[in-house]
């Protein structure tokens, strides 16, 4: 008869002290919504403290650190002379339609190539060469062809964006699980109904976090575009607070930026949460 082999104390010992729950070191696991809420405050507070701290003690000129409040102080004068929401809405404007172009493109072709290999076949090669040309290099190009107007920026971010979402939405479809594609087939299911009521329904949360991810590239390149040839917008405010040397008003539309791509996330996470219940 074989003997059952079992683990000296010590060793047992150490493997419970591995398995004791633990509130910080959660692996895939959520942490309490208190602790949540304690490190997402400490994660804003923290680096203005820092901020705060080293302009005000560290002897640095305000004009290369302005303090939190010169930025503030800033903001509210781009408000109160209406510079801050014509840029803003101008650059918003650009954003959202270079990348409304781009998904029109990028997702059903993305679901094709993912699809059916012989569009990706077809697709791939130049995708994945055209992807790694830089996009701001495509500005002299997008001059010449298409003026100084709105449309070059418009095509700026539509380069800059369309291979990567289609690439990513292509990838998404290898999720689907070939079970769900099978059992269509057994019930009688057509080609199209798979490709439109299987694998689309299943691959929309990971089309929207595709755009969540990739909208980030959309606003560093509508900046670029600003800083080269527009009338308004955020990063034409930027270079003309550069010029004047108005480090605060830099500040200040940086963190414009950030707070609107704070938001775009937030709308493109509750966007998933509200209307993808079944990914959860």
């Amino acid at each position: 008869m074989k003997t059952l082999k079992t683990q000296p104390p010590q060793a047992t010992r150490a493997t419970r002290a591995n398995l004791r729950p633990t509130i910080f070191w959660r692996i895939t696991e959520d942490i309490p919504q208190y602790l949540y809420w304690i490190l997402i405050s400490f994660s804003l507070i923290a680096p203005l403290s820092i901020w705060f701290l080293v302009s005000k003690y560290a002897g640095i000129d305000s004009t290369f650190l302005p303090s939190p409040g010169n930025v503030i102080e800033a903001t509210g004068k781009l408000w109160s002379q209406g510079y801050l929401t014509t840029d803003t809405f101008a650059s918003f404007t650009r954003v959202s339609l270079g990348f409304i172009l781009s998904a029109i493109i990028a997702v059903p072709l993305g679901i094709l190539m993912g699809t059916f290999a012989s569009i990706r076949a077809l697709f791939e090669p130049i995708i994945g060469i055209i992807r790694y040309m830089p996009a701001p290099a495509f500005i002299p190009l997008l001059i010449i062809y298409l003026g100084i107007d709105e449309a070059p920026k418009i095509a700026l971010i539509f380069i800059g964006t369309v291979f990567f979402n289609l690439l990513m939405i292509m990838d998404s479809v290898k999720f689907v699980p070939q079970d769900l594609i099978e059992t269509t087939y057994t019930l009688g299911g057509k080609r199209w109904q798979v490709l439109f009521l299987v694998i689309t329904p299943y691959i929309i949360p990971r089309i929207i976090d595709t755009f969540r991810v990739n909208m980030a590239a959309s606003w560093n390149l509508v900046v670029v575009a600003e800083l080269l040839a527009a009338n308004e917008g955020l990063g034409k405010r930027i270079l003309l607070a550069q010029k004047f040397l108005r480090t605060e008003e830099i500040f200040a539309c940086l963190i414009v930026l950030g707070l609107i791509g704070f938001a775009i996330d937030l709308f493109f996470r509750l966007l998933v949460r509200f209307t993808c219940k079944w990914a959860f």
